[in-house]
């Protein structure tokens, strides 16, 4: 068994294609597919369900996968590790991934202009991902970092820092009637025409429940997986929106558009970082960590 079979491994299960998988592999079709059978001869036990086309991983693949993340997330840690003492000047390269919930996206990209400005060698990938996929994904490391909710799912077994408090607002547009006002109740808000994240949301489930200690009973008329898709339907439609209060301290202002602030209740939650907490820890991963409490206390300090 060596690494390459267990790249294409975890390649096929990510691309669900033989063809696709090859060609993310940058090898052919025949020769992933011949070290895939290879592996499954040294182990012997079937890993992949096989037909006319890709059908899936047997239970024994499925275990085998598990496995074959684990190794590739240390095999990755350890080009990490040797690539930091080969260079002097103490600077990372490798490839991140980060899951990020769908309302903290515009904090992520803080986080990665603050990592790529101190390691410009370092590749991002950013993944709009539910809290409950971000914990999922990082067991069996799919993803090396969730940006995500620290007192709302279970984080056993995970290391985690908190980044900055969310709090809520109303986006409305700037002909709303509650435009200009300086704070306006949960109870009101839930007479506007409601745009909100789908309910499978960590974030739509702690609206929900702000209505619910409000008493309110909101019928929203539009639901969406995407932030950007709320921002939106605020500026085109003239809907109303319930989003974190640093939004737009970090977007930018929209000369049409207004966040006033949710009171009655004040709802607040921690938003941070999360990893598994293992020994040695990957240096990107620490590097992450670094670069996240580094960021400019004063973009924060609006949102809290």
């Amino acid at each position: 068994m060596d690494i390459r079979q267990l790249q294409y491994l975890a390649a096929l299960a990510r691309e669900k294609h033989f063809t696709r998988a090859a060609k993310a592999c940058n090898v052919s079709q025949p020769t992933l597919s011949g070290r895939i059978r290879q592996l499954e001869q040294e182990l012997g036990v079937p890993i992949v369900e096989r037909g006319q086309r890709f059908l899936g991983l047997t239970a024994e693949g499925e275990r085998v996968l598990k496995w074959a993340h684990a190794i590739l997330d240390n095999w990755s840690s350890l080009q990490q590790e040797i690539s930091k003492l080969r260079n002097t000047k103490g600077t990372l390269v490798g490839r991140l991934s980060l899951g990020v919930i769908p309302a903290a996206l515009p904090m992520a990209a803080l986080i990665c202009k603050a990592i790529q400005d101190r390691h410009p060698g370092v590749e991002l990938t950013v993944l709009s991902q539910s809290s409950v996929e971000i914990l999922r994904n990082l067991e069996d490391f799919s993803i090396d970092v969730g940006l995500s909710y620290l007192d709302n799912e279970p984080i056993e077994g995970m290391r985690s820092e908190t980044i900055y408090t969310e709090r809520y607002c109303l986006l409305v547009r700037a002909d709303n009637e509650v435009a200009e006002k300086s704070s306006v109740s949960w109870a009101e808000a839930a007479k506007q025409p409601l745009c909100l994240l789908t309910p499978n949301m960590q974030n739509r489930r702690i609206i929900d429940r702000a209505f619910r200690t409000a008493n309110a009973k909101p019928t929203p008329r539009l639901e969406t997986n995407s932030v950007i898709n709320l921002c939106s339907n605020v500026h085109l439609m003239g809907l109303a929106s319930i989003v974190p209060e640093y939004f737009l301290d970090i977007l930018g202002p929209m000369s049409d558009i207004r966040a006033v602030p949710l009171v009655n209740p004040v709802i607040e939650h921690a938003v941070g970082l999360v990893a598994v907490d293992r020994d040695p820890v990957s240096p990107l991963v620490l590097a992450m960590f670094e670069c996240a409490r580094g960021l400019d206390m004063q973009v924060l300090q609006k949102s809290r």
